[in-house]
C-alpha cells in the first residue's frame, strides 16, 4: 500500500501519460498502470522514472488496444 502523495503521483503519472489515449481503451491504460505500479513497487518512484516506465509501457500496448 502506498502512501496518498505516492498515490497522487501515481495517478498524476498515468493521466499524463495516457492524455492521448481514449478512456474507453481500459485494456491499454490497464497495462500501462500495472507497469507504472511495478515500477512503484520496485522503488522507482521518482516522477521522471514512472513516466519513463509509462511511456515504455504505452510504446509496448498491443495495436488492437490502442
Amino acid at each position: 500500500m502506498f502512501d496518498p502523495a505516492t498515490t497522487a503521483l501515481l495517478r498524476a503519472v498515468l493521466d499524463e501519460v495516457c492524455e492521448n489515449v481514449s478512456c474507453h481503451e481500459t485494456g491499454a491504460r490497464t497495462h500501462i498502470a500495472s507497469k507504472i505500479l511495478e515500477a512503484a513497487t520496485d522503488g522507482d518512484t521518482t516522477p521522471d522514472r514512472l513516466k519513463e516506465v509509462g511511456r515504455e509501457a504505452l510504446s509496448g500496448v498491443p495495436t488492437m488496444w490502442r
